[in-house]
C-alpha cells in the first residue's frame, strides 16, 4: 500500500475521510490537506489515471495495511490424519488442532485411513461429527469423499 510522500503521481483523484469525492487535486495539495487533518493519504488504486487516493485516519491505515498483508498470503492446506477408532480425548485434540489452523487462516484436509471396507460408515460418521463441531471455525469446501483406503473432506477458514 502506497501512502503519503511515496505517492509519485503529479495529481490524484481524492476521496475525503467520510467518503466524499474531492475531485482531482495536485498531490502536494492532497498531502498538505492530509497533514492539516492529521490523517494519511493512501493510494487505493494505482490502475487509474490519476490514481485514486483516500484520506484515512492513521490507526485505520495500519489496520488496512495488516488486512491487505493477510489477504496477500496464500492459504495453505494442512492435512490432519485420523483413524475410525479414535478415542474421545484424541478426538478433542484433533478438533482443537483444526480450530487453531482454521483460525490462523489456513485450510484443513481431514483424512481418515481405512484398514477395511467395513470402516467406511464409521469414518463418514466421524467426519460428519467433526464438521458439525468445526462449523464456527470453518466451512466445508468438498463433500465427504470415500475412496478406497481413505475418507476425506476439506474445510476452508471463515473470512
Amino acid at each position: 500500500m502506497i501512502a503519503n510522500e511515496k505517492i509519485k503521481a503529479a495529481e490524484v483523484q481524492l476521496t475525503g475521510i467520510n467518503g466524499e469525492d474531492l475531485g482531482i487535486v495536485p498531490t502536494a495539495e492532497a498531502l498538505a490537506l492530509a497533514k492539516k487533518l492529521k490523517v494519511d493519504l493512501v493510494c487505493t488504486s494505482l490502475y487509474q489515471s490519476p490514481p485514486l487516493c483516500t484520506l484515512i485516519a492513521k490507526a485505520q491505515a495500519k489496520q488496512e495495511k495488516a488486512s491487505a498483508k493477510k489477504r496477500e498470503r496464500a492459504a495453505k492446506v494442512k492435512e490432519i490424519r485420523l483413524t475410525p477408532h479414535i478415542e474421545d480425548h484424541d478426538y478433542d485434540t484433533k478438533k482443537q488442532q483444526c480450530e487453531k489452523i482454521l483460525r490462523g487462516g489456513d485450510a484443513v484436509q481431514l483424512v481418515i485411513r481405512l484398514s477395511s471396507s467395513k470402516e467406511g460408515d464409521k469414518a463418514k460418521e466421524l467426519l460428519q461429527a467433526l464438521l458439525k463441531d468445526l462449523k464456527e471455525a470453518g466451512k466445508q469446501e468438498t463433500g465427504i469423499q470415500l475412496s478406497g483406503k481413505q475418507a476425506a473432506v476439506k474445510l476452508n477458514p471463515l473470512d
